[in-house]
């Protein structure tokens, strides 16, 4: 059977790539048509009117999709997570300058962009990128302010697609933005800005990426996700992690230097050492749990994108803990 998949260009991706790529799919009868996605919210709107069966997917975009609380109505479900960890917030560094933190503590550093951003907002208000209002990354964002004791309403975001958010940084369009590995890493490399703070400092190991499914593919559904599970236990193997870099960083996929690609993960010589950087793949972060996509659902009330009290219970009809169980009981 023949699957039509969706991704947004990032290293948490690996284990979609790692299903199509190195047989785990052909193995459960399927193969991959893997497409790059310009932005979140084409993948969401391509998957919800049946232009694709799966994609790879920001946990929040799952849960909203679904709810009907952004774009075209879908059918979406959520048998795997993909991964936890992967995000950073990075600034311009004349504004990392400007606030001169007392030490790297994120609580500093927070303090420090408080600070900047109330003598900013007299002149005109800071802006900072986010890669879809529905993401850890928005929520991040809002931590970050509140960390500080800073309201985000002070600051403006604006989404953008994070493969384009170093050259926004770049071309001051924004002044800092939050997004996913390799980007952090590329925007410092290229000289265009500094990591403030790690995602997992605000929200440790958070829903980041899951598997998100349409329900009309029925039977297909536990083979793909014991694919794609079984991709993502040898993603988090470290024995692989070099051939996986060297893969994601091809042409094909994320088109950089492997050297900013293995940034992003535990055990590359150029990895940062700052808990809450790496990515993780595999079993321990597999299962689709309702107790994280209840954070999800706390978040959205949070950000005010939902009513108090609204979507109690609703996040059951999304994540499939049962499918996953299924699937992986024989991995």
């Amino acid at each position: 059977m023949r699957l039509q998949l969706g991704y947004v260009p990032l290293c948490d991706a690996a284990p979609l790539i790692a299903a199509h790529e190195l047989g785990f799919a052909r193995a459960e009868g399927l193969d991959l048509d893997l497409t790059a996605e310009p932005s979140w919210a084409t993948l969401r709107d391509r998957l919800a009117l049946g232009h694709l069966d799966g994609a790879h997917m920001l946990a929040p975009l799952a849960l909203a999709s679904r709810l009907a609380l952004s774009g075209p109505p879908s059918d979406l479900i959520v048998p795997l997570q993909l991964s936890v960890n992967g995000n950073a917030i990075t600034l311009s560094r004349g504004l990392w300058a400007a606030m001169d933190p007392a030490s790297e503590d994120p609580t500093d550093v927070a303090r420090a962009f408080a600070r900047a951003a109330e003598e900013r907002a007299r002149a005109g208000r800071l802006t900072l990128g986010t890669v879809h209002p529905f993401s850890c990354h928005s929520y991040q964002l809002r931590l970050f302010a509140e960390a500080g004791g800073l309201d985000p309403a002070t600051f403006r975001t604006v989404v953008v697609p994070p493969q384009y958010s170093v050259e926004t940084l770049a071309r001051g369009l924004a002044d800092g933005f939050c997004a996913g590995a390799p980007w952090n890493d590329v925007a410092v490399a290229a000289g265009h800005g500094r990591i403030a703070v790690q995602g997992g400092a605000l929200a440790p190991d958070a829903p980041e990426k899951v598997l998100a499914v349409s329900e009309r593919l029925d039977g297909a559904i536990l083979p793909l996700v014991r694919a794609v599970a079984r991709a993502g236990r040898w993603c988090a193997d470290p024995e692989n992690r070099a051939e996986l870099i060297h893969r994601l960083a091809r042409r094909g996929y994320l088109d950089l230097d492997a050297a900013l690609v293995g940034r992003a993960f535990a055990g590359d010589p150029n990895a940062r050492s700052e808990p809450g950087l790496f990515l993780r793949f595999g079993a321990s972060v597999e299962e689709p749990r309702l107790e994280d996509a209840e954070w999800l659902v706390a978040q959205m009330r949070a950000a005010q994108q939902v009513r108090s009290g609204a979507l109690e219970g609703s996040a059951a009809t999304v994540y499939r803990p049962d499918l996953y169980r299924a699937a992986a009981a024989d991995l």
